[in-house]
């Protein structure tokens, strides 16, 4: 499975727990490794340090970075050289799985898990929350909230895209 993890919220908690536990090796990609902007706003160390506290019950996993090409068929390249044969690729984005749909088996994330044990959010709302000093922590894992904020990171995020991204927000609802 490849994600941004922008951040490691409780959506994607069942999922990689599901991951580690019916799979013999998991492999983790950690999508747009090389960016940093308003929708990447933690750095691939962050992330990889927040995906460690979730799956710290879990050792049969590996974290692989990926970076954006912005090429699909360069990044589709990519991901056949970064994780090789698979018995299985888990994605919910509907142009990477057409993307990888002739070289992999593929499954939503969602069918991983029970329907009881889904959550549906999204990077993007937890951003948005963040970034109006609004409640976030109850969208993310309580280790990785605590993270964020003994890390100053939440800080960061709203000095550094919090207008960027209230802004699009803005524009996007047509207001």
């Amino acid at each position: 499975m490849v994600a941004r993890w922008q951040p490691v919220h409780k959506g994607h908690q069942p999922i990689l727990r599901a991951l580690c536990t019916q799979s013999t090796h998991a492999l983790i990609g950690i999508g747009s490794s090389n960016k940093y902007n308003m929708r990447n706003p933690f750095s691939l160390e962050e992330r990889i340090a927040m995906l460690h506290l979730v799956l710290n019950k879990w050792q049969n996993f590996k974290l692989i970075p990926v970076p954006d090409l912005d090429d699909g068929p360069r990044w589709k390249a990519l991901i056949k050289d970064l994780f090789g044969p698979l018995d299985l690729f888990i994605t919910d984005n509907p142009y990477v799985a057409h993307l990888l749909a002739d070289d992999y088996p593929l499954m939503k994330p969602v069918e991983l898990i029970a329907k009881d044990d889904q959550i549906p959010i999204e990077g993007r709302k937890v951003r948005l929350a963040m970034a109006s000093n609004e409640k976030w922590q109850k969208f993310v894992p309580k280790e990785i909230a605590e993270y964020i904020i003994s890390n100053q990171l939440d800080k960061r995020f709203r000095h550094e895209f919090g207008l960027q991204t209230l802004a699009l927000e803005t524009i996007m609802k047509g207001d």
